[in-house]
């Protein structure tokens, strides 16, 4: 295991004209970071000096051109690009998604080649990434491309953990998505993410149901009885303390989220809408059920607020934080895991 302030923290910077640059400022400013992790931030020198500048930071870059010139207990800049970025805090631009790309894809393949030990992204702008090399909804879609597994919106508080059987997809498209495959793998994959990256032993996790008031018995649709129920009985018989579907709309107000180690939804809004309320800050997205490891933050570019200096850090450290927490946990369960087959091994 690497002592901690060796760990390497990939950023990848996002939309430079929200408030990712300013999050990722104030989250290094504070130097005892650094005795936990070694950050990287794709972006460029130009672009982090003009942030630096505007916000009046004190830190001091450690500019590179190569990641195998990374200097631990600094904070480093690899350029990504040199040319010069026109960055207009609040405003939609296209060739500034261009760059957010860049980072992306530069910071992904770091992590591919084990260049990086973890990746903490800061947000883009899922509207003006796109472009004919590029169509993914977001971080998760593209990252579940180029690394192995399967991909899973986890959002992660301190007492909360709430996954999505589907994530960024149309509400008309929610029950057509919705198979008993596709609830085996999820749930699967939360179970395998409960085990190794959060150390938890025996996992209990909660489904909601897809329908208002999971159907009722047919009256408003029939997936939860058809496919949910049935799905759900064959995992629970297979050992898993699997339970549901709940009624989403009582779930979070009566505190039953409380009583699980994970809540499974069956769409964006029915999860992250109570997460959120609940987290709003503090709350982290991790994309489980991949061979590699990535968080963000659980907001978005706030264009609204940005180049105002008033963005709140606290959900980017607990991001970085989160991804440090789940890299010594996996490097611990496969230490277990190795261990316990030696011993087995010898017994034969």
């Amino acid at each position: 295991m690497k002592k901690a302030e060796n760990i390497i923290v990939g950023i990848s910077i996002g939309d430079l004209n929200g408030i990712g640059g300013e999050v990722v400022l104030k989250t290094f400013e504070d130097a005892r970071v650094l005795e936990f992790c070694t950050p990287v931030i794709f972006a460029s020198s130009k672009a982090m000096a003009f942030l630096k500048t505007h916000f009046k930071s004190e830190i001091n870059f450690n500019d590179i051109n190569d990641i195998n010139q990374v200097v631990f207990g600094r904070v480093n800049v690899l350029n990504c690009w040199n040319e010069p970025v026109k960055i207009e805090f609040g405003k939609e631009d296209f060739k500034i998604g261009e760059y957010a790309i860049k980072s992306l894809q530069e910071a992904t393949k770091a992590l591919k080649n084990n260049s990086i030990d973890v990746l903490v992204t800061a947000p883009i702008n899922k509207h003006n990434i796109q472009s004919k090399d590029f169509n993914f909804p977001g971080h998760t879609d593209y990252l579940a491309q180029q690394l192995e597994g399967e991909s899973l919106m986890l959002m992660v508080t301190e007492n909360l953990r709430v996954g999505l059987l589907t994530d960024h997809v149309p509400v008309k498209d929610v029950a057509v998505k919705i198979s008993a495959d596709l609830i085996e793998q999820k749930i699967n994959t939360v179970y395998e993410t409960l085990l190794k990256d959060f150390k938890i032993n025996r996992p209990k996790i909660a489904v909601l149901g897809i329908n208002p008031h999971t159907g009722d018995n047919g009256v408003i649709g029939n997936e939860d009885d058809d496919i949910m129920r049935p799905t759900l009985k064959k995992i629970k018989d297979s050992g898993k303390l699997v339970f549901g579907p709940y009624a989403a709309d009582s779930f979070f107000g009566s505190n039953n989220y409380k009583n699980f180690d994970a809540i499974i939804a069956s769409y964006h809004d029915q999860g992250l809408i109570p997460f959120k309320t609940l987290s709003f800050g503090q709350g982290v997205n991790f994309t489980a059920g991949l061979n590699k490891i990535r968080t963000s933050p659980d907001h978005g570019t706030a264009y609204e607020i940005a180049g105002k200096g008033i963005a709140d850090e606290n959900s980017f450290k607990e991001a970085v934080f989160t991804a440090l927490q789940i890299f010594k946990n996996r490097f611990d369960y496969e230490q277990l895991t190795s261990n316990s087959l030696k011993q087995a091994g010898k017994k034969l």
